[in-house]
């Protein structure tokens, strides 16, 4: 797991304690349209999290002769902090939140925890995993086991591939044969591109590169593999330039606005957003939560998005679900 907010790597928990903005407004309705979120993170308990205020306004500077926290983002107040999962109930409450929204939500995690959400809501879970073990040594899996997983195991997409916490570029030579894999397999692949999301990389997750993130390392990827199927997670935040470079030159691949939508100051993420949509990619950005211990992300994310005067409802629609469909090849729904 390489979440966007919160970030198990090298076995490091980096925790936002009070990011700050105001929570957007989302009254579902009694029989709301289908949804799909195409980052959620199938995790366990962990210890000290604290209600958080989403789109945080600024990121701290931080001293290294002072004991520095491992966020940066500002801890300012706001008007309804979203709360975390009770200790035990993050499954079943996030569970119940996507039935709240008629969501349905590919999960991430280890095999093990991902098939006890899949078995928990067959109708809800679509599984995903990586070849990267969410161990401090991130072992890697097997070809044979992943294919395994993928085969018979009835997982659906390869990912969160983390390597830019590695500081690997997906490109690199030595993760090639998993790609080859899953474009063998016609599976899709979710790769981390773009921000570390707490302004203190350095500190916790010291092998992160912001530079093996730039979505354009892609490419040598992309060419060894002419039919894989790309998500870039965080859209390659906040490389848009390269971004929309990629997605000009490849149409396999799609974005998700996972985390950014909820990490970055609101304006910001909806410039950002608009930038995608305004260069004509309306129908390859996915919506995406990051959830991560906080079940009321996935409403308050929906939020954003249904609130956002620069898309029309039709896009609102695509952006909510259609284009993961696509890309996922699931049934299309008409704009409501």
């Amino acid at each position: 797991m390489t979440g966007f907010a919160i970030l198990l790597s090298a076995g490091s928990v980096l925790i936002a304690l009070g990011m700050t903005g105001n929570a957007v407004a989302q009254n579902a309705p009694a029989d709301p349209p289908p949804i799909i979120d195409v980052h959620v993170h199938a995790i366990g308990d962990l210890p000290g999290i604290v209600p958080i205020c989403p789109n945080a306004s600024h990121f701290l500077a931080s001293d290294p002769s002072t004991k520095e926290a491992p966020f940066g983002w500002s801890q300012e107040p706001c008007s309804a902090p979203l709360q975390p999962a009770q200790t035990g109930a993050y499954m079943k409450e996030v569970l119940d939140e996507m039935t709240r929204l008629n969501v349905r939500a590919v999960v991430f995690g280890d095999p093990a925890t991902v098939t006890r959400w899949k078995q928990a809501a067959p109708d809800r879970v679509i599984p995903g995993t990586s070849f990267a073990a969410a161990t401090p040594d991130r072992k890697r899996l097997s070809e044979d086991e992943l294919r395994r997983l993928f085969t018979a195991g009835g997982f659906k997409v390869m990912g969160e591939i983390g390597l830019q916490y590695e500081g690997l570029s997906p490109s690199d030579p030595s993760v090639d044969r998993y790609f080859a894999l899953a474009e063998s397999l016609d599976i899709p692949v979710a790769i981390h591109m773009g921000t570390g999301g707490s302004g203190r990389a350095n500190i916790a997750s010291p092998k992160f590169r912001g530079s093996m993130g730039d979505p354009l390392l892609l490419e040598g990827l992309l060419a060894r593999h002419p039919k894989l199927r790309v998500q870039v997670m965080h859209a390659g935040y906040p490389m848009i330039d390269n971004m929309l470079t990629l997605l000009q030159a490849n149409s396999h691949v799609y974005v998700d606005i996972a985390g950014l939508i909820w990490s970055y100051p609101l304006k910001e993420v909806n410039r950002y957003i608009a930038r995608l949509v305004d260069a004509g990619f309306e129908d390859r950005v996915m919506f995406g939560t990051d959830e991560l211990i906080w079940p009321g992300l996935m409403r308050y994310s929906i939020g954003i998005i249904q609130n956002a005067d620069y898309l029309s409802s039709e896009q609102k629609r695509d952006i909510l679900y259609n284009n993961a469909a696509r890309f996922l090849r699931l049934p299309p729904v008409k704009a409501q």
